[in-house]
C-alpha cells in the first residue's frame, strides 16, 4: 500500500516543500530511503520502528521504501522522522482502509524519541516561512510551538506520535501553537560612561553606530578597546520586525533559537581568535551559518584581530562587501546573509607598547611589520573607521564626572537613522550606499575636491577609501541634522582613515 505526506526541508535558510512517499510491498523485510538522504535521515529507521511499536501500532515486517521528493535536493536532519512514521502507519492500514484527508493536506515536522515522543528540531521557522500565505496547516513538536507561532502559518502542536495519529483519525484534537512567554528583562548592559577618557574613540563609535560603519580600534593594552567594543551594542537602534525575523531564521537553522522566541535584540558575537575559517564564515559537510551570519543585523567583535588565522581574516573580504556568504559544495551551494557591523581591536605591535608614553616597546621593526601585515591592506580598506587609541592619562582616570551615557548617544544615533530611513525609503544605512546613491546623497561642497585629491596623492588613499570618507561624512552630517556635507565633515572623516596611509604611523 502507498501513502503520501507533506513535509519540509532546508536549503540554506529557505524552506522547501518535500513529498514523503511510503510504499509497503510483499517480500523479505527491508527498509530503504531514497531522495538524497543524509546519515540522520537514514538512521531514522531505528527511531521510527521503536516509536511506531511503542505508540501501539504494528510495524510491518515487509519491504518498505521511503521516497523523499524532489530527489535532487539533499535531505538533512531528524525532522523527517514524524512524516516517515505516519507514512508507515498509514500505508500499513493503521489509520483505516482509506487514509484520512488530513494526511495529504498537512505538513509534518518532528524528531521521534524511541517511546514515540516528539522532540524539537532546528530550522522550524524558515521551513514554515516557505508555506506562509498558502492557507496550509502544519504540525510541530511542542518544543517548537513558540517558534512556529511567529511564522504566520496555522500550526498545531503535539507531544507524541500517538496524539498525531489520533488527530488524523479524527479521534482527538491538537492545541494551537502559542507564542512563548516574553523573556525576563536582561541585566543592564554596561554603559559607555564607564569608560574613562577616549573621547575620540567614543565619537568614532557613535558615527559607526549611526551609519553601520565597520570600525577597528588600535591601542596599547588597557586603553579601553574591549570595554568600548562591549558597550557598542547599546548604541544601535532596535531591530525592526523584519530584521528580527530574518535573524531568528538564521538562529533557528543553527539550533540556537532560545525557547523558540524571536531574536529581537541585535546579536553581539565575540568568537575566540582560535576559531577556524569555516566556523567564522560558515560551511561544513552539511553547510551551516558561521559567526558572520549569526551576527547578521548585529555586531561581530573580533578582539586581538591579528591573532586570528590569516585564512580566517582574508575570508572576511567578500562578506564585508557583498553582505552575504555563499558556501559551495560538490552537491549543493547555499547562501547565508551576513550584514554585520565589524568591530575589531588590535595592539599596535606584538608586545602592545609601541608608541606608549612611558613603557618601552620590546619588539623589533621586523616583528612589528610581521604583526601588522597579518591584517592585509584589502581588509583595512574595507573597514570604514580606523581609530588609534592612546594610553589613558591619570587625569582622565581620576576624573569624577562620568562621561556621556549610552542612552544619550543612542538617542542621537536614532535621529540620524531616521534621516537615513527617510532618505532611502527603508532601513538602509549610509554604509550600504553605492554608485548613483553615493553621488546623489554625498555631493561635495565647494573646494572639497582639492582636499580629496591631496588625500589620495599624498596619503595613499585608494578609491574605495575615498568612497568610505564620503559615507562617513554623510553620517557625520546626519548626526548634526544637516542636509549638505561640509568641509569640516570631510576633514573629520579623514581622521578615521589613518591606517590607510602609505606609511603607517607609529601608535
Amino acid at each position: 500500500m502507498l501513502s503520501k505526506l507533506r513535509t519540509l526541508c532546508l536549503k540554506g535558510i529557505d524552506g522547501r516543500e518535500v513529498s514523503a512517499e511510503v510504499y509497503i510491498a510483499s517480500g523479505l523485510p527491508a527498509y530503504s530511503v531514497v531522495g538524497l538522504p543524509d546519515a540522520a535521515v537514514k538512521e531514522a529507521k531505528d527511531r521510527v520502528v521503536a516509536a511506531v511499536r511503542n505508540s501501539g501500532f504494528d510495524f510491518p515486517s515487509k519491504r518498505i521504501t521511503v521516497n523523499l521528493a524532489p530527489a535532487e535536493i539533499k535531505k538533512a536532519g531528524t525532522h523527517f522522522d514524524l512524516p516517515i512514521a505516519l507514512g508507515v502507519i498509514a500505508a500499513a492500514g493503521g489509520l483505516g482502509k482509506k487514509p484520512p484527508a488530513r494526511l495529504g493536506e498537512t505538513f509534518f515536522i518532528g524528531e521521534l524519541a524511541l517511546d514515540g515522543g516528539l522532540r524539537p528540531v532546528a530550522g522550524v521557522l524558515p521551513m514554515l516561512q516557505a508555506i506562509k500565505g498558502q492557507g496550509r496547516r502544519a504540525i510541530v513538536p511542542g518544543g517548537n510551538a513558540a517558534e512556529a507561532a511567529v511564522s504566520g502559518v496555522d500550526c498545531l502542536t503535539a507531544s507524541n506520535l500517538k496524539e498525531v495519529a489520533s488527530w488524523l483519525a479524527g479521534k482527538a484534537d491538537l492545541g494551537p501553537c502559542a507564542a512563548g512567554a516574553r523573556p525576563a528583562a536582561a541585566a543592564q548592559a554596561p554603559d559607555l560612561s564607564e569608560v574613562k577618557g577616549q573621547a575620540f574613540a567614543k565619537r568614532a563609535l557613535e558615527i559607526a553606530a549611526a551609519g553601520f560603519h565597520n570600525i577597528i580600534l588600535v591601542g596599547p593594552p588597557g586603553s579601553g578597546k574591549s570595554m568600548l567594543a562591549r558597550r557598542f551594542g547599546a548604541l544601535l537602534p532596535p531591530m525592526s520586525f523584519d530584521e528580527a525575523l530574518e535573524t531568528t531564521k538564521l538562529y533557528s537553522v543553527s539550533g540556537l533559537c532560545a525557547a523558540g522566541r524571536l531574536v529581537n535584540e541585535r546579536p553581539f558575537r565575540e568568537p575566540h581568535h582560535t576559531i577556524s575559517d569555516a566556523a567564522l564564515i560558515g560551511g561544513g559537510s552539511n553547510p551551516r551559518p558561521g559567526e558572520v551570519s549569526l551576527a547578521h543585523n548585529g555586531v561581530l567583535f573580533l578582539d586581538e584581530f591579528p591573532e586570528f588565522s590569516r585564512p580566517a581574516i582574508e575570508a572576511l573580504r567578500e562578506p564585508l562587501e557583498a553582505w552575504k556568504v555563499t558556501v559551495s559544495r560538490v552537491k549543493e551551494s547555499v547562501a547565508y546573509p551576513a550584514r554585520f557591523l565589524l568591530v575589531a581591536a588590535m595592539n599596535p605591535c606584538p608586545c602592545g607598547y609601541l608608541g606608549h608614553p612611558v613603557r618601552e616597546c620590546s619588539c623589533t621593526p621586523v616583528q612589528v611589520h610581521k604583526y601588522r601585515a597579518k591584517v592585509s591592506g584589502p581588509i583595512l580598506d574595507r573597514i570604514d573607521l580606523q581609530v588609534q587609541l592612546s594610553a589613558v592619562k591619570y587625569a582622565d582616570w581620576e576624573a569624577l564626572p562620568r562621561g556621556e551615557s549610552s542612552a544619550a548617544v543612542a538617542e542621537r544615533v536614532l535621529r540620524a537613522k531616521e534621516l537615513q530611513r527617510r532618505r532611502f525609503g527603508g532601513p538602509k544605512a549610509n554604509a550600504f550606499m553605492a554608485g548613483a546613491e553615493l553621488r546623489r546623497h554625498c555631493a561635495l561642497p565647494a573646494g572639497a575636491s582639492a582636499i580629496l585629491e591631496t588625500a589620495m596623492n599624498r596619503l595613499g588613499f585608494s578609491a574605495r577609501s575615498l568612497d568610505k570618507i564620503l559615507k562617513i561624512s554623510r553620517t557625520i552630517a546626519d548626526l548634526e541634522g544637516v542636509q549638505d556635507i561640509r568641509k569640516e565633515h570631510l576633514v573629520e572623516a579623514m581622521q578615521y582613515r589613518m591606517l590607510d596611509k602609505a606609511a603607517v604611523p607609529a601608535a
